[in-house]
C-alpha cells in the first residue's frame, strides 16, 4: 500500500456512510469578516495552512479491504475555495440571503474522490466578506475542527510534525489514545467501576480503533458485537420522545438561522448564582426557546420532554489536531414543558449529572465503531435506533475568548451547524466566541420552515432567567439596605 494511503478508522467510516437522502453528514460554518478579503489571499492562506493536515489533501477510496484516505494527486485549490455572489430576492436582507445559501449548500454532497471540504467566499457581505465552510464529519468532530479552524487564523499554530507512516496508518497512536484517555471524561466514576471498565470495555474499544485487526481478531470482535448488541437493545427500550411538530419525516430541504451573541459573563453569573454549569444554563435556555416556539404554533409543550443527542468529547483537548472522531453520544432529555426558568435549569443540571456518571457516551462510541464494520443497510438500522429516540442533535463548542483576525481582517462573528443523522430534522448549536455566546439552528423545512423564529426566542428566554436570578438572594449578600 503506498505511503500516501491510509486506512480510515471504523468510526470515521461509519460517519462517512451515514449520509442519506435527507441528511448529509457535513459540518457547515460561517465566518463574517471585516473588512473583506481577496479571493486569492484566501486561497493562499488555505493552501499554506490547511493542507498541513493530511486529510484536507486526501480523497476517499473504496476497495475490497475497506475505505482509505488517499492523496489527491490532481488537487486544485480553486476546486475547494470558490467564489460566491449572494443573490437576494426582493425584500430579502443580506443575512436572510446568506442563511438561504447556507441551507442550500448543506444539502449539496461533496465529491468523495476529492478532499471532502469546500470554502465559499461571499464578497461584499455587510461591508466585508463571509466565508461558508463545508467539511464532512468523517474528517473530524467539532472539537477537532474548531482546533483546525483556529490554526489557520493569523498567528495560528501549525499542527505538530507527524512521523512518517506506512500502510498501517495511525493505529499505534489510536491504541495509546484508547488506553490513556477514553476514561478521562468519566472521572466521576468510582475507582471500582473505572477498573472494571478499563479491564473490559477499553480493551474492546482498542480492538475497534485498530484498523489493522484482521482474521486474528475476528472472534474477539464477534464477541464484542454480541455484547454491544445487548446494550443496543437496552438503548432501544428508552421511551420515545413526546410527539411535537419537530418530530416527523424530513424532506431534505434545510433552513438555518443564528442569534446575536449574549454576554458570556452573564451566563457565568447565572451559573454561579444557581450552582450550575455554563452548559446547564445554555441548554436550559435552548429548551425554553424550543418550548416557546412550539407554544406559539399551537403545540402546547406542557408536560412534554424531547430528547437531544449530545456529543461528549472523549479525547484530550491537546490532541484535537489529530482529527478523526473521538466522541460519544449521550441522550439528554430537555424539559421543554417546564415554565419556571430556574426550575428548568435545575432539571437540566440533574439530567446532565446523570449522564456524566453513565457509560452511555462510551457505548455510543462502540456502537459507531461496530457500525463501521457492517454492511450499510445494517449500519443504517443500528444508527436508526438513535434517531428514533431523539428529536434533535445538540452540541455546545467552546471557541476562543478573544477576537481573532484572518488575513488581516477581524473575525467579527462565527457560527456553525451540526448535522443530524437518520430522520432527525433539528440540529442545535451553541458556540462561545470573543466573550459572547450564540445559538444556531438548522432544521428540515418539513418540520420547521422558519428557524429564525425559534432562534429569536433564545435571548428573551435567557433574559427571563437572568432577571429571576438577579432577584434571588446572593450568598453572603447584605440585605440591610
Amino acid at each position: 500500500m503506498p505511503v500516501d494511503r491510509q486506512r480510515m478508522s471504523r468510526v470515521d467510516t461509519a460517519w462517512l456512510r451515514m449520509d442519506n437522502d435527507v441528511n448529509l453528514m457535513m459540518i457547515v460554518g460561517v465566518w463574517l469578516l471585516q473588512p473583506g478579503i481577496a479571493y486569492e489571499t484566501l486561497c493562499a492562506r488555505v493552501k499554506d495552512k490547511l493542507l498541513k493536515y493530511d486529510r484536507f489533501g486526501h480523497g476517499v477510496v473504496f476497495d475490497a479491504a475497506g475505505v482509505h484516505w488517499q492523496q489527491d494527486e490532481g488537487f486544485d485549490i480553486h476546486r475547494h475555495v470558490v467564489r460566491e455572489k449572494l443573490k437576494r430576492r426582493r425584500g430579502q436582507s443580506a443575512r436572510q440571503a446568506l442563511q438561504a445559501r447556507v441551507g442550500a449548500l448543506s444539502t449539496q454532497p461533496l465529491e468523495s474522490s476529492r478532499p471532502l471540504w469546500q470554502f465559499h467566499l461571499v464578497d461584499d457581505y455587510e461591508g466585508g466578506s463571509a466565508i461558508i465552510a463545508r467539511i464532512h464529519h468523517c474528517i473530524g468532530d467539532g472539537i477537532a475542527l474548531i482546533s483546525v479552524m483556529m490554526s489557520i487564523t493569523d498567528g495560528g499554530d501549525d499542527p505538530p510534525r507527524r512521523e512518517r507512516r506506512g500502510g498501517g496508518g495511525s493505529s499505534e497512536r489510536d491504541d495509546a489514545w484508547f488506553a490513556q484517555s477514553v476514561l478521562r471524561p468519566l472521572g466521576d466514576l468510582s475507582s471500582q467501576a473505572a477498573g472494571l471498565l478499563e479491564a473490559s470495555v477499553t480493551r474492546s474499544l482498542e480492538l475497534l480503533g485498530d484498523p489493522r485487526q484482521g482474521v486474528a481478531g475476528t472472534l474477539e470482535q464477534l464477541r464484542l458485537v454480541g455484547k454491544v448488541a445487548g446494550d443496543i437493545v437496552a438503548m432501544a427500550l428508552m421511551e420515545d420522545d413526546s410527539p411535537t411538530l419537530l418530530k416527523g419525516r424530513p424532506s431534505g430541504v434545510k433552513c438555518v438561522a443564528w442569534s446575536e451573541p449574549v454576554p458570556l459573563d452573564q451566563v457565568k453569573a447565572i451559573g454561579k448564582s444557581l450552582g450550575c454549569s455554563i452548559n446547564d444554563v445554555l441548554l436550559a435556555s435552548a429548551a425554553a426557546a424550543i418550548g416557546a416556539w412550539l407554544r406559539d404554533r399551537g403545540d402546547d409543550p406542557a408536560g412534554k420532554e424531547i430528547r437531544a443527542m449530545v456529543p461528549v468529547n472523549l479525547r484530550p483537548l491537546e490532541e484535537a489536531w489529530r482529527l478523526g472522531n473521538r466522541f460519544g453520544l449521550a441522550p439528554l432529555v430537555l424539559p421543554i414543558g417546564i415554565d419556571n426558568p430556574v426550575e428548568r435549569v435545575y432539571a437540566v443540571r440533574a439530567r446532565m449529572n446523570e449522564l456524566k456518571a453513565s457509560y452511555q457516551p462510551l457505548l455510543a462510541f462502540a456502537v459507531l465503531a461496530v457500525a463501521g464494520l457492517v454492511v450499510k443497510p445494517l449500519q443504517d438500522a443500528i444508527l436508526g435506533l438513535f434517531a428514533k429516540k431523539a428529536t434533535a442533535v445538540m452540541t455546545n463548542v467552546p471557541g476562543p475568548g478573544r477576537p481573532l483576525t484572518f488575513c488581516g481582517s477581524t473575525l467579527r462573528q462565527t457560527m456553525f451547524w451540526v448535522p443530524a443523522s437518520g430522520d432527525i430534522g433539528v440540529g442545535v448549536s451553541i458556540l462561545s466566541y470573543a466573550g459572547g455566546v450564540q445559538f444556531g439552528l438548522i432544521t428540515d423545512q418539513a418540520l420547521c420552515d422558519d428557524p429564525q423564529a425559534m432562534v429569536d426566542r433564545f435571548e428573551p428566554e435567557f433574559e427571563k432567567l437572568l432577571l429571576l436570578t438577579m432577584m434571588l438572594p446572593w450568598e453572603g449578600g447584605d440585605d440591610r439596605g
